[in-house]
């Protein structure tokens, strides 16, 4: 068997770690934009007291190699040797069929680094590698001195392999499609929102232009979750090539398939074309099955894989009490980022009738980021109906909840939010209900009940402002 030359491999790892030479990274690199992630994750990056790894998940093109980069250049400016850190993707042809210890190894012999030293070192796409799992588990507990980061897109093989097999000795950090927050400071359009803090834990975001935030607002929804996309005019125009090719075909044809062993790759794609024309709406096992011809057996599955690679996510429904379905017949699919349906659709206007449900779609990817999403479930009974509601799962009772809308109607005629008021009445949440509008901003008083309205784009920016923050 032809076994790839030594030397080679020691050239394309010199290509891929120029601050070995040069002290820094690529300067393209250094230019591009943070991510509003990195501080958190950086923080996880430079920590040596704990000996595990950093599994930094995501879909594709969301910017994980980029902010491993830019990791790479914070440990430099905090005067790590950049001959002890190396970085390597697992996706180069050269290194298929090494083990990542032979990596490792080849590291210690160039730098002649000592088995004590504090490394750092960073696989890029280990998806690639059989059993990555076993592996990196191996090498954090052979080289407890060593600092292990590992990346990867096949979402769901890492999300289900580094729970399972990693134990105490992976943590999970998941990097989500950019939240309208940081499309704008991505646009440079931050400066349209002002802020009007409530309390320590929390702030309120305005915009003085609501017709121009809705404008971007809209942009956000078409192609606004993927860095390249934001800058990249032709990739704005073509959406249906890079957001469909590079990405949900990638994941729909060859990631989950490999995975799981799917052999009907057309059906697979058909239930996804169907759920992210849905996305925001109601529906139902049977309903899919009858849409794109699939056993309910099958559908469940699939929406597992679909779910775990980040692609949909499932909201659970309750009733009009907040008691949860012990049969879950109907549930509401979401698509983790609205671009995505403009991409299979075509794109959109404000005046659009799908706005509505990708309003709905685009707060939901906010709540995204964010562990509590567990909580998160939406009401439905036969009078009504409420689109979020956060609820207290140790105690069973609703805290707050919202109905998102894309018009400014309600605010006129409360008929409009009946199952609103009917369902914070039952559940006393008299300062606790919001309803998102198109423009107006407005409080009113509803039978002995506080109802703020507030315009969609600003709480969308709220949402995955402070949800970030949170987390750094």
């Amino acid at each position: 068997m032809f076994q790839v030359p030594q030397a080679e491999i020691l050239n394309r790892l010199s290509l891929d770690n120029p601050w070995w030479e040069t002290g820094g990274i690529d300067t393209r690199l250094l230019d591009m934009p943070r991510r509003a992630y990195y501080d958190a994750f950086f923080k996880l990056v430079f920590r040596l007291e704990v000996n595990r790894a950093v599994v930094l998940m995501g879909p594709r093109r969301v910017g994980k190699t980029v902010m491993v980069h830019h990791a790479i250049q914070g440990l430099i400016n905090e005067s790590i040797d950049p001959k002890k850190i190396m970085y390597l993707s697992l996706e180069t042809p050269l290194y298929t069929g090494f083990p990542l210890e032979s990596f490792v190894n080849t590291f210690k012999e160039i730098h002649n680094h000592s088995r004590n030293e504090n490394l750092y070192i960073i696989f890029d796409e280990i998806q690639y590698l059989p059993n990555w799992e076993v592996h990196l588990k191996s090498l954090v507990d052979s080289y407890p001195s060593y600092k292990f980061i590992a990346t990867g897109s096949a979402a769901a093989a890492l999300r289900l392999k580094s729970r399972e097999s990693g134990a105490g000795r992976f943590t999970d950090f998941l990097l989500p499609p950019l939240t309208f927050a940081e499309y704008l400071e991505f646009i440079q359009r931050a400066d349209m929102m002002h802020p009007d803090k409530i309390d320590d834990y929390k702030t309120i975001y305005f915009s003085d232009d609501i017709r121009l935030l809705n404008k971007e607002f809209v942009n956000y929804l078409n192609y606004g979750g993927y860095p390249e996309a934001v800058f990249s005019e032709s990739i704005q125009k073509d959406q249906g090539r890079f957001i469909k090719s590079d990405i949900i075909d990638k994941v729909l044809l060859r990631d989950l398939p490999s995975l799981y062993g799917i052999s009907d790759i057309q059906e697979l794609n058909t239930l996804f074309t169907s759920i992210a024309y849905n996305t925001g709406n109601e529906v139902s096992l049977e309903e899919l099955s009858k849409s794109s011809g699939v056993s309910k057996k099958t559908i469940k599955r699939y929406i597992e894989y679909l779910e775990a690679a980040f692609l949909i996510r499932v909201v659970h429904r309750v009733d009009k009490t907040a008691k949860k379905f012990k049969r879950a017949t109907a549930f509401k699919v979401y698509l983790t980022n609205p671009s995505m349906r403009a991409a299979l659709f075509g794109s959109i206007s404000g005046e659009d009738l799908a706005m509505g449900p990708l309003t709905e779609t685009a707060i939901f990817s906010q709540w995204f980021h964010n562990q509590s999403t567990e909580t998160l479930y939406y009401a439905r009974w036969k009078s009504g109906e409420v689109d979020i509601v956060w609820v207290d799962n140790s105690e069973l009772k609703p805290e707050w909840c919202v109905e998102v809308k894309w018009t400014d109607a309600p605010c006129e005629d409360f008929r409009k939010i009946k199952g609103l008021i009917e369902f914070s009445s039952i559940h006393e949440l008299r300062e606790n209900s919001l309803v998102t509008t198109k423009e107006k901003r407005a409080t009113a008083n509803i039978d002995d009940l506080k109802i703020d309205f507030v315009p969609s784009a600003e709480y969308a920016y709220t949402l995955g402002k402070n949800i970030v923050n949170d987390k750094s």
